[in-house]
């Protein structure tokens, strides 16, 4: 106990914590406002080529944190520290804060902030005051996700060279045969972890967000930008270029310089093919498991619902390659017939990735009205059917 005691209270210890909060926090706040804005744009507004811009807004989810990493240091090898960090983390995750709130968007009543309008508010007013209140259980789900994302991330903060507490945590254990210092650095980063999701379920309140008045539920007008149409394709196209264009282009240009390695393109299609096939069952498997969580955290806020939807971010704090070393672990010592099989894989990118998939069903049941589903009831539908052709439907949809 003395050492660990020690190790904790090291000034190192303290000053390493601030130091990835102050990443995590900037990251946070930079993602809210890169997400909700391209959602807003993408759903809302005429801009140009809406669908083009929303399948391009969720493309850095497809680029691994240390591709990015490698790519910009390559275009601008000065780029390192914090501000490298920032710029790296937060073009790779704003896409966790744009999909839920997009899909929210996409649900939420106009009667509420064409109210607003008529008693005098400007459009800005009403976006602060009304939109934005409605879309606050998403955002809030999405800004989680990417606080515990940065805390756990290894490949941008080790490539860029900033000292974070997974990177901390790898060169103590690659440095020393005394495990004490790395044991207690993961202790505090999961206790960090356990404080954000709990400070997260504060914010989001127990306010409700279903329609409940009478008439029949409408879509959102679409918002003409007008004057405005060359500063939102600007501001759209920007980001893209940061997120996707400069790692693509860096990697293309490395690409065509290198002339060592033959690449055989067998194995790359063999390789591709088993990444979708096995990505399909990760995501297949992934939704199957988040919408029961998901509709137990908004219809059941009891202490069950709450430990449930807390416990699935976990995983989401630690570092992958955590997570693949339990689960092999565990494949080694308890499930010898699943060990480097593809469904201990899919395991893997359930633990990794189901967080996602719980707060965007959560953002969109917490839409679905409750009246809908006591009138299904009433009618006798069973709950499962009501969960089927009532919950999911309107979660999906939006107007029933």
């Amino acid at each position: 106990m003395g050492p660990a005691l020690e190790v904790l209270l090291r000034e190192r210890t303290l000053r390493l914590a601030l130091r990835s909060l102050a990443l995590a926090a900037v990251v946070t706040v930079a993602c809210l406002v890169l997400g909700v804005s391209t959602a807003w744009l993408v759903i809302r507004s005429d801009v140009p080529g809406r669908r083009l811009w929303g399948v391009v807004a969720a493309l850095p989810l497809a680029i691994p944190t240390y591709v990015a990493a490698f790519a910009w240091i390559a275009a601008f090898p000065d780029l390192e520290g914090f501000v490298g960090a920032a710029l790296v983390l937060t073009v790779c995750s704003y896409p966790y804060v744009f999909l839920p709130v997009a899909a929210a968007l996409q649900r939420t009543d106009p009667a509420l902030e064409e109210v607003a309008r008529s008693l005098g508010r400007s459009a800005a007013a009403t976006f602060f005051t009304v939109t934005l209140r409605q879309v606050r259980p998403a955002a809030a789900a999405g800004s989680l996700l990417v606080a515990l994302y940065v805390l756990s991330d290894f490949g941008a903060v080790s490539i860029l060279r900033y000292d974070a507490f997974t990177r901390v945590i790898y060169a103590s254990y690659r440095s020393s045969f005394d495990r004490t210092p790395a044991a207690v650095l993961g202790c505090v980063l999961v206790t960090v972890t356990v404080l954000i999701v709990l400070a997260e379920a504060r914010t989001r309140g127990r306010a409700g967000q279903a329609r409940i008045g009478a008439g029949a539920a409408r879509r959102t007008a679409t918002v003409h930008l007008r004057r405005w149409h060359g500063p939102a394709v600007a501001w759209l196209g920007g980001i893209a270029l940061l997120a996707v264009g400069v790692p693509v282009a860096s990697l293309t240009y490395w690409l065509t310089r290198g002339r060592a390695v033959d690449l055989d393109g067998g194995a790359l299609l063999d390789a591709a093919l088993n990444t979708l096939t096995v990505s399909a069952l990760g995501a297949l498997a992934t939704t199957v498991l988040a919408i029961p969580v998901g509709v137990l955290a908004v219809r059941h806020r009891g202490r069950l619902g709450r430990l449930l939807e807390q416990a699935t971010y976990a995983g989401h704090a630690l570092p992958g390659i955590v997570v693949a070393l339990a689960l092999v672990f565990f494949g080694i010592r308890y499930a010898e017939p699943l060990y480097q099989r593809t469904p201990l894989l899919v395991l893997a990118y359930v633990v990794l990735f189901l967080p996602a998939a719980v707060g965007a069903v959560r953002a969109s049941v917490a839409q679905s009205p409750p009246a809908l589903e006591e009138v299904a009831r009433s009618l006798g539908r069973t709950p499962g059917g009501v969960l089927r052709s009532v919950t999911l439907h309107y979660s999906v949809n939006g107007v029933p």
